[in-house]
């Protein structure tokens, strides 16, 4: 059998994904979630937001230019519907601003 793959089941691990559908919409969802929920925060938003607090920030590259604002959310384990830290991008909905905030947040 071939293995085309590994799962991992370490719930230490960080993830983010683009939570709206694909194509083009009004705005675009990117979620954060786990441990560096908070500490990817400070990097791509220059502070963490208070929790469960919608947040009106710049959406920032490394070297610290704006690829688009909108609103942040963080909420804070285990008061979030994963139970983990969950950071919540609320971007426009371009699909190459919500690929430029993945490539940003990977």
């Amino acid at each position: 059998m071939e293995d085309h793959g590994k799962q991992s089941n370490d719930h230490n691990d960080t993830i983010c994904a683009i939570a709206t559908p694909p194509g083009a919409g009004g705005v675009g969802v990117v979620r954060v979630s786990g441990p560096l929920s908070s500490h990817i925060a400070l990097s791509v938003l220059g502070e963490v937001p208070p929790p469960r607090t919608a947040h009106f920030s710049s959406f920032n590259d490394a070297a610290g230019c704006a690829i688009d604002s909108g609103i942040a959310l963080l909420f804070t384990a285990p008061a979030s519907f994963t139970g983990e830290d969950v950071l919540e991008l609320q971007a426009h909905g371009s699909p190459q601003t919500l690929q430029m905030l993945m490539s940003r947040l990977m």
